[in-house]
């Protein structure tokens, strides 16, 4: 009796074993129906949709590598992710920003695409948009779709009044050209010594984004490496960004005050009104919100990029990526494949109103025509570079705990340019310390 009680454990046991080996096996072998897990940031509406659709056409089409959608958040995906990573509990592919994920690689974090990335793709994505994703040795740790160009908007109606040609893209505005326009457009029309309209706005509040990115123009870079290590030094290049918009805000008081306080978003509605002549440094996306929100009696336009020493401008891809940990790395990246495919990455740019990272899909009358300034966005694409920032270990502590505090401080007046670039070279080394 013992004896077969033994022999049916043995026997329970062994099945369970191959029970087990076999389900590991259906797994690597893709032969599992298991979900698989996509985590979206999508947050405009028609974005939303269309992230919706495309995952609904994969399934129909895949019944045997379901993905499930999750929708998440730009607020709090980081914080998501990292316990992810630290648990094993992550997602099977993630949407967020070249900027942040090559950190998460750094750490050992997320798969190395490159071995996987299809011919096709590889050869289409803008160089600028892999080498948002590439590391030093060569990995991909994720294959980017969406582009963000800051570009800046202009009321067609208060330029005209105020006798001033748009920039055009064969003839830019210079930061000059900038100043003087938004000097002749801030006006005090009801004589109480305060102007009601101002000639530009830029959304200041967490300006690291912004400040860092249009310095490239200038020659800046905040980040160098000295010693095979990262360290931030303010020189006389990325002080000339700081000094004209510090300028034109409490100088020439041709930058509206709002500004400090306020997002780029947060300022759309003064922009609609006429309250602001030309809204600056502002993501391409914010065509959307004119075309839906804004009076039908606005005329508005694009500003492309201001020309500095160069019209160059950092740029951050948004981006999908697996995680290491997943144990469909080889599925995911099918998925990937067919949601970044040119029909789909066009439908997800368009929906999102920026810029696709395939050529072939900016090439497409969609992203060329004068409508809603597309041509003028599209061809920015040309002006987009990677900022020296990129890979820094740290660099999401250090934009959040110093470059955004500490220049909320200088843009608010409380300390001068010498005190914000001194703090900012010295908490920013303490921080990146820690990690390199």
């Amino acid at each position: 009796m013992k004896r077969r009680t033994i022999i049916i454990l043995l026997c329970g046991l062994v099945g369970v074993a191959l029970a087990f080996g076999l389900l590991r096996r259906g797994e690597r072998s893709g032969e599992t129906h298991q979900k698989l897990r996509f985590v979206s940031l999508a947050w405009q509406e028609q974005a939303l949709a269309t992230n919706r659709d495309i995952v609904a056409e994969w399934n129909a089409a895949h019944p045997e590598i379901p993905v499930e959608y999750v929708q998440g958040t730009w607020n709090s995906v980081y914080d998501y992710l990292i316990t992810g990573f630290e648990t094993g509990d992550v997602p099977d592919i993630f949407h967020y920003e070249s900027s942040v994920i090559v950190d998460f690689a750094m750490r050992g974090y997320l798969t190395d695409l490159s071995p996987m990335i299809p011919p096709e793709m590889k050869d289409d994505i803008l160089d600028v948009a892999w080498a948002s994703v590439r590391r030093s040795d060569g990995q991909i740790c994720g294959i980017p779709f969406l582009m963000e160009s800051l570009i800046g908007l202009y009321n067609a109606d208060l330029l005209e009044k105020g006798g001033i040609s748009p920039p055009t893209f064969e003839h830019p505005w210079t930061w000059g050209d900038l100043r003087a326009a938004a000097l002749t457009l801030t006006l005090d029309t009801t004589g109480d010594g305060v102007p009601d309209r101002w000639g530009a706005a830029i959304g200041l509040r967490n300006s690291a984004n912004i400040v860092m990115n249009l310095s490239v123009g200038f020659g800046g870079s905040f980040f160098r490496k000295e010693g095979g290590k990262y360290v931030v030094r303010v020189g006389a290049q990325e002080r000339e960004l700081l000094t004209t918009i510090y300028d034109m805000l409490y100088n020439d008081r041709s930058v509206a005050p709002s500004s400090i306080g306020q997002s780029g978003p947060g300022m759309m509605p003064g922009f609609f009104s006429g309250k602001y002549a030309t809204l600056i440094g502002i993501g391409a996306w914010s065509r959307q919100q004119l075309v839906e929100n804004a009076p039908k009696s606005l005329r508005w336009g694009v500003i492309p990029p201001l020309k500095a020493l160069t019209q160059q401008t950092g740029t951050s891809a948004q981006t999908l990526s697996i995680p290491a940990a997943s144990r469909h790395r080889a599925e995911a990246m099918q998925f990937i494949t067919f949601m970044l495919n040119k029909p789909n990455m066009t439908r997800l740019a368009q929906s999102d109103w920026m810029l696709p990272a395939r050529a072939s899909c900016l090439a497409l009358p969609e992203f060329t025509t004068k409508e809603n300034g597309w041509d003028l966005t599209s061809a920015s694409a040309g002006f987009l570079t990677t900022g020296s920032w990129l890979g820094a270990p740290g660099y999401v502590e250090w934009k959040s705990r110093i470059a955004n505090p500490v220049l909320q401080e200088f843009f608010s007046g409380r300390i001068g340019l010498d005190e914000a670039a001194r703090r900012i070279e010295q908490e920013s080394n303490v921080v990146l310390s820690r990690y390199q």
